[in-house]
């Protein structure tokens, strides 16, 4: 029996963990006044990160996603890395960067076991990529993704939040890039935050435009793998790369919800848009207690919900984006 299943039959094969929250970029849509440090947190340690990746692989996930804040600002991030590439049923260990640090680091984190890499750039235009990001460091970035290659990745996913007045301008630039580069590259639709109201109307693009565009421009949509993330994903026949599409306001999004996602601090969240986490830290202190723990799992999936309350405007902890590994 599959273990991480909720009330509605849909089985966890898939973890987003968050270590740190931590955040070195200032994008407009997460962090647009910079991360504020808060010296009384204390993030998941690698022994505590060891027995809980052990216990969400014992009830069937197979796929880790490790995610900040900026994930590789942690000095034992390479450790992470082997420690939960090393846990019996791991198959894939991915992780999202902002790329600060890929130019020098993707050959250390493949040969520690990385196997996916999603980077965020949000324009191909250094200054646009400057102004959204708070960041000038657009050729750097651009560099780790070319190190990603060479250190044997065969392909990057890269995100862009598609934004209008500001990046919309950038798909045929975008698609230009693809089309004989190994790249996923994932539109991500702007979400309403609560806290950032007069970004979303002013900017928010519908994924369902660009969608329809693609399709009449002869783009096919691909079949989904069981431990795949939320991504719409579609392939071309003249372009080496793909497009994938996450829509979280499109019908029906949340039925294929197979991923669950802890925070830096140790709490699990049921749902991006959900109000609350449930606290799993008390039972990460010791290796003799992952049965207590996959029991308060199982509790708490009972209470997961069948979809988001996005289109009612309730946007749940998505203020907290940085904090839980959004």
């Amino acid at each position: 029996m599959f273990e991480l299943q909720d009330a509605f039959a849909r089985k966890f094969q898939y973890l987003r963990l968050s270590v740190t929250d931590v955040c070195n970029f200032k994008c407009n849509y997460c962090l647009p006044d910079g991360y504020r440090p808060d010296g009384r947190k204390s993030f998941l340690t690698l022994d505590e990160i060891r027995r809980l990746t052990r216990t969400f692989a014992a009830m069937g996930t197979s796929k880790v996603r490790i995610t900040g804040g900026e994930p590789s600002l942690r000095k034992d991030f390479t450790d992470i890395i082997e420690t939960v590439a090393a846990t019996p049923g791991i198959q894939k260990v991915a992780m999202t960067t902002n790329g600060y640090r890929m130019a020098k680091q993707a050959a250390d984190w493949r040969r520690a076991g990385l196997t996916a890499i999603n980077v965020s750039v949000d324009s191909l235009d250094p200054r646009m990529f400057h102004q959204i990001t708070g960041q000038n460091r657009f050729h750097e970035v651009m560099a780790g993704i070319d190190a990603a290659f060479d250190a044997g990745f065969e392909q990057v996913k890269v995100n862009a939040v598609l934004m209008r007045g500001l990046n919309d301008g950038d798909l045929g630039r975008f698609l230009e890039w693809i089309k004989d580069n190994p790249i996923q590259l994932r539109f991500i639709e702007l979400m309403q935050t609560g806290e950032m109201d007069d970004l979303f109307n002013r900017h928010h693009v519908r994924g369902a435009l660009i969608k329809e565009q693609l399709l009449q421009q002869g783009w096919q949509q691909k079949l989904r793998a069981h431990n795949d993330g939320p991504a719409e994903v579609f392939w071309h026949p003249d372009y080496r790369g793909e497009i994938g599409l996450i829509m979280p306001y499109a019908k029906d999004f949340c039925a294929s919800c197979n991923r669950l996602r802890v925070s830096s601090l140790g709490k699990l969240h049921l749902c991006l848009f959900g109000d609350y986490g449930v606290d799993l830290r008390d039972l990460l202190a010791e290796d003799g207690q992952q049965a207590a723990l996959q029991l308060r799992l199982r509790e708490a999936l009972a209470d997961k919900k069948a979809t988001h309350f996005l289109h009612q405007g309730h946007t749940g902890m998505t203020p907290h984006l940085a904090s839980i590994g959004g």
